[in-house]
């Protein structure tokens, strides 16, 4: 398996620390808000890799932070009239019912900044003892000229990324790429006890602390949006590594940008979306299938229309599934022949394939590619003629690579068969009773549907189509 680390700027091949185990981080939300899409694509990319290394037999444990405290969360609940607290735990809330309506797994462990205060307060002092940080008037810096390889992972040495960064000038500090690992409290803002007075601590510090407490000195995979690599992610691994002279990080991985109608997504161009506004319109196999139709380092545009392609492909895919679970319920035979197991076996190349393209560096564009040719397959050689045991094992491959993706893993809803059903038994009863008129406006309603009749000599059938 390859994985391309943004640090060496290569693919490399993946060697976990513990053989067979997998510690890996994905920066979460600040939890001010509802995640907009562009989160969206992350958090289902990041849950894709996750899956699929369990797939492949690893043992994942899996972190994903919350930033509950910091300016944004500060200035939403001061707008709202609550507390930080309060607006943090309404937010993670809202961000589990968004991410599960996503079919997001559940992190092994969701760390709250908050949660580890006094390891952040250690990690500072720490810092300063070892001359990495120096306290200012109760705020607390990173010294970056102290920390030789700054910059190291944006490609950068320290004074090219000083002429191309946003700075606020503030005289107090040493050099002005300084960052603040612990700030001061200002007033009205929520703070704790420190060495260095009352305050909080600084962004970057918080994914530093949690990922080493929870996961040791040196972690597998860390990973997040392209937008956290520099500065936030260039910070974590100064922080870290000047602490416990270590590597943070063996591996760093960076989904690109949604754009939306091909542009930046912004509330000034109003194309700025939730995750759960679109959730209103559409189910997380379609949301899943569009975030994946791209390798995850190349942006993908965002549109309405490619939502609805996105849809009708996954829906040929159920479609698929469907009529391979309609032909378990309806098929005489129920042992495979040799002549089935042969065929059945011939379609563990598509396995084999998936596994080849999910492999280099999680191509998902190309493995959704494969699911394809194994759905083409299927109905070019499965029918009422096969065996159960056939069907069976089809459905079940499909399943199982779809899994790894988050996808096609929902059932036929059992109302809508007895609902066809129904209507299927109401058509035979108005042609026996020679209502022709009736048995074909009850087809003809159903076509509508995309779902198409065939006469049998086992009876009638329905499939969904395009």
């Amino acid at each position: 398996m390859k994985i391309y680390n943004t640090l060496t700027r290569k693919k490399e091949e993946f060697v976990p620390i513990v053989p067979g185990e997998v510690k890996m981080y994905v920066c979460g939300p600040t939890v001010y808000n509802f995640f907009h899409i562009g989160n969206g694509r992350t958090f289902i990319i990041f849950d894709t890799v996750r899956r699929y290394l369990e797939y492949r037999g690893y043992k994942v444990k899996f972190i994903q932070n919350f930033t509950d405290i910091d300016d944004k969360m500060i200035n939403k609940a001061n707008s709202e009239g609550i507390t930080v607290k309060e607006l943090g735990d309404k937010y993670i809330k809202e961000y589990y019912q968004d991410a599960d309506a996503l079919q997001i797994e559940r992190a092994t462990v969701n760390p709250r900044a908050t949660e580890y205060i006094g390891d952040i307060i250690k990690f500072v002092d720490d810092l300063i003892k070892a001359g990495f940080a120096y306290e200012v008037d109760g705020d607390v810096y990173f010294s970056t000229k102290k920390f030789k390889t700054y910059g190291k992972l944006a490609g950068q040495n320290l004074e090219d990324l000083q002429a191309g960064a946003r700075i606020n000038i503030d005289e107090r500090k040493n050099d002005p790429m300084d960052f603040a690992v612990w700030k001061a409290q200002k007033p009205g803002e929520p703070a704790w006890e420190s060495p260095w007075g009352l305050g909080r601590p600084g962004w970057h510090i918080e994914c530093s602390c949690m990922a080493k407490k929870i996961l040791g000195d040196t972690i597998d995979i860390h990973a997040g949006g392209m937008d956290l690599k520099f500065p936030h992610h260039e910070n974590e691994i100064a922080q870290s590594e000047a602490v416990t002279g270590k590597p943070f990080a063996n591996y760093w991985m960076h989904a690109a940008f949604v754009n939306v109608d091909n542009k930046k997504m912004s509330k000034s161009l109003n194309n700025f979306f939730t995750a759960r506004e679109i959730l209103e319109e559409y189910d997380s196999d379609a949301i899943r299938f569009l975030m994946l139709s791209g390798h995850y380092r190349i942006q993908i545009n965002f549109t309405k229309e490619l939502l609805d392609s996105a849809k009708a492909s996954i829906e040929r895919l159920y479609n698929c599934i469907n009529n391979l679970e309609n032909l378990i319920s309806e098929v005489k035979i129920k042992d495979i022949s040799e002549d089935e197991k042969l065929y059945l076996k011939s379609l563990d190349k598509y396995r084999d394939k998936f596994i080849e393209k999910m492999d280099d560096d999680f191509n998902t564009a190309d493995a959704i590619s494969v699911l394809f040719d194994l759905s083409k397959d299927i109905n070019n050689n499965i029918n009422i003629d096969s065996s159960k045991e056939l069907c069976e094992g089809a459905v079940e491959l499909i399943r199982e690579l779809g899994m790894s993706l988050g996808i096609l893993q929902k059932h036929q809803e059992k109302n809508l068969e007895t609902e066809i059903q129904e209507l299927i038994d109401k058509r035979q009863q108005a042609r026996k009773d020679r209502d022709f008129a009736l048995a074909d406006k009850i087809r003809d309603d159903l076509k509508a549907r995309n779902i198409i009749l065939e006469d049998t000599p086992q009876g009638v059938r329905w499939k969904k189509v395009d």
